[in-house]
């Protein structure tokens, strides 16, 4: 049937580039890489050295995540085409729906494994440390951080990452004034990195009785997790240590103790703090590693030779320096001001649909000089 044979070419279009993905992924050579580490795991003396064993074994699961999803989405393709033979061999168009809808999905994965192939940085494999503030705006800040908490939580949750909460502020009356994650998963940060900036919401405010419109901002800073392989020196007496009893919810033994600490890092001014694990010495230990993070990225980013040279980031949280905005009154639109992307579906935004402002922001870097 003509409808059936035009979703058959329409996915046959893609092949050329489904099996150019293999050949841009490495495909070979990761199976060559993982065999050869594997091999390496069933050695008597493998545990001898627990951090060499831990560097490995993450090593095989990243490649391993890679060829499956590969496999996977190769399966995907060969099972549409089944489906669209079997369908067109029975004439049912019952099945069409679901045949345009299969085709429509294999489609958009190549794409985000293609824009994946993009990820190259030396850290863009890694997990992402995200945290937010919020800026002007008050009460209203405080709720658009608690917003994009949410967001950027259900985000993670579409492409299969795990989030744990490190750190957090309540505000006053409503939201939060700060917060900070973990997201778990391959190429987090590859993907994540886009999403450092000021994020600006326009809304009538639930909190105003006379229904006035407001505009608040929030600032989301992204960092890879810097794990033991990379080495930087961060002495004590550039440390000043505070310990502060967890806020909110945490059960008796957070409330009791000064579990929660906070690290200021005196030469730069670089802050962190982490109250969610049940001791001071596994805070203590978080904080260290968001503080390594943290200087990794600044280093990276201001593209500065030492990490001696960083200074602490002193951008307003306000007008003129946001890279999104969220306009929920008079219109719906969600605006990137860097790619110029932009969805007039508000809702599907805050429910963490934020591939396309990410893929074009890769797709804009990937053509930068």
């Amino acid at each position: 049937m003509l409808e059936f044979e035009q979703e058959r070419l329409r996915l046959l279009e893609y092949e050329p580039e489904l099996f150019d993905l293999g050949d841009a992924l490495g495909l070979d050579g990761l199976r060559k890489e993982a065999a050869a580490l594997e091999e390496q795991s069933a050695n008597p003396n493998f545990w001898e050295d627990m951090e060499n064993s831990q560097k490995i074994l993450r090593q095989i699961r990243q490649i391993k995540n890679r060829l499956e999803a590969y496999d996977a989405l190769k399966q995907e393709y060969d099972d549409t085409q089944t489906l669209i033979a079997l369908a067109d061999e029975e004439s049912d168009l019952s099945l069409l729906e679901e045949v345009k809808t299969g085709v429509d999905k294999v489609i958009a994965e190549i794409g985000t494994m293609r824009l994946s192939t993009l990820l190259s940085g030396e850290y863009d494999a890694k997990n992402a440390i995200l945290t937010f503030h919020a800026g002007a705006g008050g009460t209203e800040a405080m709720d658009w951080v608690e917003m994009l908490f949410r967001m950027y939580n259900h985000w993670s949750e579409r492409h299969g990452f795990k989030v744990k909460t490190l750190d957090y502020l309540d505000g006053e009356e409503a939201g939060l004034k700060s917060v900070t994650i973990l997201v778990e998963g391959l190429n987090a940060y590859g993907y994540l990195k886009s999403e450092t900036g000021v994020h600006r919401l326009v809304r009538v405010s639930p909190f105003d009785s006379s229904g006035r419109r407001h505009t608040s901002f929030a600032s989301l800073e992204v960092m890879p997790e810097i794990d033991d392989e990379i080495k930087i020196d961060i002495r004590d007496e550039d440390l000043k240590v505070d310990t502060y009893r967890s806020g909110g919810a945490g059960g008796q033994h957070v409330n009791k103790t000064e579990s929660a600490v906070r690290i200021t890092h005196l030469p730069t001014g670089i802050v962190v703090a982490c109250q969610n694990e049940r001791s001071q010495h596994q805070n203590r230990e978080v904080c260290l590693k968001m503080l390594k993070s943290k200087l990794v990225e600044i280093k990276e980013r201001e593209h500065l030779d030492r990490i001696e040279d960083i200074k602490g980031d002193q951008k307003e949280i306000g007008w003129g320096s946001q890279i999104r905005s969220y306009v929920f009154m008079p219109y719906t639109l969600a605006k990137d001001h860097r790619t110029n992307f932009e969805m007039g579906n508000i809702n599907a935004v805050m429910d963490g649909d934020l591939d396309g402002f990410i893929n074009a922001y890769l797709k804009m870097e990937s053509r930068a000089p």
